[in-house]
């Protein structure tokens, strides 16, 4: 059976996980308030989804 004949480093460790890291949400700007929003999610300031009103604010 295959076993590491030594242990493996941090830095190696850390040089292999390096990519693991979650990407940032893309943010786009809502086309009727101009309020910054991720991506495919309903504006949380005017209830508008790809400038439709999908939700009534109460504003």
């Amino acid at each position: 059976m295959a076993v590491p004949k030594r242990k493996q480093s941090n830095s190696r460790t850390g040089k292999r996980r390096s990519h693991d890291a979650k990407p940032m949400r893309q943010l786009t700007f809502c086309k009727k308030c101009s309020h910054a929003v991720p991506t495919h999610v309903v504006c949380p300031n005017c209830g508008s989804y790809m400038g439709r009103g999908l939700v009534e604010s109460d504003e």
